[in-house]
């Protein structure tokens, strides 16, 4: 049975439940009949089985017994004298019948006699036969009443199996639209606002929501209105489900917890349905907190895509709006949703009165990276001499979940390497795999691993020696990943801003390899190992013609981010300009890279004589520290002693 879930196939106005109830108990129906017919076909097989096994046990038993002989031929034995004893059974029917002259371990001869055996008595008295009758056990009719027994037994096991299955199938298709929100009366989670660290200013507006939850009279008593939503907007891995967890640990109310994306399915209704039965929960059990994660999946922009958006999506988004702030208050339910695009919800959501509070969950910085490295620390066994803030100031850019990983990376490299406790080598070599993946084979000494020395030293000492970039980590031929050679950088301060000169500093870093390639074997023995580097170089010179207004264009924007997403893509950029500009941004940033270039390639040619040294180092040691690679220049007289002290 098919049904048309679409507005014009219900003519009588029946529910989408209805029809779902409907169709749900027709198809159960079927199985039903179905299961019905099994179950009665198994019960007459069966019982037919023990009706040919226990009906006739005396045939059954005669011809088991292959030590038989006919009536007649006894009959003939006991005229010729050859009988010695007969024993009559009464029960099975049977003579059994033993001969003259045979030894004690021959069985006796089997002999089917008839009800009325006086003839067969005469006979054997008048020729001097031992004649005795005998009763023996009938086992046969407990047998047959214990596969009775048996029968039943497994007829009534199937029956209830087929009606709680029965049960279960109405009940699933009465709750299809009922919400699937994880309830806790208290949420237990064992994580307070002290596992939480690097969020300072987030943790600080989430305590007056605790605060709101436990003490509310304290703000009502000045009318304050406790507020009906949060929004947690950070990139992934910040801590936004972390700090919805340790809110509901402090809190210590009813907690509610679910995604968006089990509010959409694909019949039109289910949705709302599922939302307007979370809310009635949440009523029942207020004061409560109800966190909704990757909101964004429920919450889109309304009219957006293909045919103008998704039916059933905006209907539940519609549901969502109405019960957070329609005419019908919900006092004393508190939402906490998470998102890492806020850009594309609808506006409606993120007004006053529905989610009243937007809490920004960004990277942290250094002083928050040594927070969360401490929190996760608590269970680690780590060396006296490892210091956490060294290893903060190398991993700008990580988050809290980055951070967490680091560690355990570092603890399975100790264990797997058998040490009592995780030193600096350990969580080195972690942050090396986190960001650049597993260590490879090291290459042999060939021609090779002697031109990706050059490259590799080519970032470096371009790197070093333009002013503005940031300082060299360090520089190995170790591969990582893709990477047959690698060439660190450690932001020595936090950089919210970038300058120009900065830009342009790497710009001219990562032209260093090819720089180096062409300096020193030429321009026909270039590689392709600078491709990565040469699509980062393109854009970071684009961006700053068409976006940071840092070229002879002018301070324009030429080209803006599309918001409007579809399929999870942000559609690329959107540009408003003419063919002709369009030329003079292509020559703008071809003149950016090729000033950045002939720089790179000055800064080679310049110092040749010290880039070879450098190279036989990094071929004998496969690893130039950045503190050693610096000292190296600075006795070359090309860095002043004041860059040895700049990490």
């Amino acid at each position: 049975m098919k049904i048309n879930l679409g507005r014009k196939a219900l003519p009588n106005k029946l529910t989408l439940q209805a029809a779902l109830k409907r169709d749900r108990l027709d198809r159960g129906g079927k199985r039903n009949k179905t299961r019905m017919s099994y179950l009665l076909h198994t019960l007459i097989a069966l019982t037919v089985a023990q009706s040919i096994a226990f009906a006739q046990p005396i045939r059954a038993n005669e011809t088991k017994n292959t030590n038989t002989i006919s009536y007649s031929q006894l009959i003939k034995d006991i005229e010729a004298g050859k009988v010695e004893k007969i024993e009559i059974d009464r029960t099975t029917q049977t003579a059994r019948v033993t001969f003259k002259g045979e030894p004690k371990n021959v069985l006796p001869k089997q002999v089917v006699v008839f009800a009325d055996n006086e003839p067969l008595r005469n006979k054997s008295i008048k020729n001097g036969v031992d004649y005795t009758v005998k009763d023996s056990v009938d086992r046969s009719t407990v047998l047959g009443l214990t596969v009775q027994l048996f029968f039943i037994l497994f007829l009534m096991t199937g029956f209830v199996i087929f009606l709680r299955r029965s049960a279960n199938a109405s009940g699933q298709a009465m709750n299809f639209g009922k919400t699937r929100a994880r309830f806790q009366m208290e949420a237990k989670t064992g994580i307070s606002f002290s596992d939480v660290a690097g969020i300072q200013e987030a943790k600080e507006e989430l305590q007056e929501v605790v605060t709101f939850l436990k003490q509310p009279e304290k703000f009502t008593a000045i009318g304050a209105k406790i507020p009906k939503g949060v929004l947690l907007v950070g990139p992934p891995g910040t801590g936004k489900t972390l700090l919805a967890k340790a809110i509901a640990g402090e809190a210590g109310v009813p907690f509610f917890s679910i995604s968006g994306s089990e509010f959409v399915e694909m019949f039109v209704g289910v949705g709302a349905s599922r939302v307007r039965d979370l809310f009635r929960k949440a009523k029942e059990n207020a004061p409560c907190l109800v966190f909704i994660d990757e909101i964004d999946a429920v919450g889109r922009q309304r009219g957006s895509g293909y045919g103008g958006g998704n039916d059933e999506r905006e209907q539940t988004l519609n549901q969502l709006l109405t019960e957070m702030d329609g005419f019908e208050g919900n006092t004393g339910i508190i939402i906490i949703a998470a998102t890492n695009r806020p850009d594309v919800l609808d506006s409606a959501l993120l007004r006053p009165g529905r989610f009243d509070r937007q809490v920004m969950v960004d990277y942290p910085d250094c002083q928050g990276r040594l927070g969360i490295l401490e929190v996760h620390a608590r269970n680690k066994k780590i060396a006296a001499d490892i210091s956490l803030e060294a290893v903060a100031r190398r991993t700008p850019g990580f988050t809290g979940a980055d951070l967490a990983n680091l560690l355990n990376e570092a603890a399975i490299l100790t264990a797997r390497r058998r040490k009592e406790a995780m030193t600096m080598v350990e969580i080195n070599d972690a942050i090396d795999r986190v960001i650049a993946g597993m260590e490879g084979t090291p290459l042999l000494d060939s021609k090779a691993k002697r031109l990706i020395a050059y490259h590799e030293i080519g970032h470096a000492i371009v790197a070093s020696l333009t002013p503005g970039h940031d300082p060299l980590e360090k520089v190995t031929l170790i591969p990582r990943g893709q990477a047959k050679g690698i060439t660190w950088y450690t932001p020595d301060e936090e950089q919210g801003l970038i300058t120009r000169s900065q830009i342009l500093a790497r710009i001219s870093s990562t032209l260093g390899g090819r720089a180096a390639e062409e300096v020193v074997f030429g321009d026909a023995e270039i590689t392709t190992g600078a491709g990565n580097d040469l699509e980062k170089v393109t854009s970071m010179a684009r961006q700053m013609v068409t976006k940071f207004g840092m070229s002879d264009l002018g301070p324009i924007a030429l080209e803006q981010e599309n918001n409007y997403g579809f399929l999870g893509s942000n559609g690329g950029d959107r540009s408003d300009y003419s063919e002709a500009v369009a030329i003079n941004i292509d020559l703008q940033v071809r003149s950016i890279v090729a000033n950045c270039y002939d720089r790179a390639k000055n800064i080679i040619r310049d110092n040749r004589a010290i880039v070879d040294r450098l190279v036989d180092i990094l071929i004998d040691l496969e690893t130039i520290e950045g503190d050693r690679f610096r000292k190296i220049l600075v006795e070359s007289n090309q860095l002043s002693k004041d860059s040895l002290a700049v990490s």
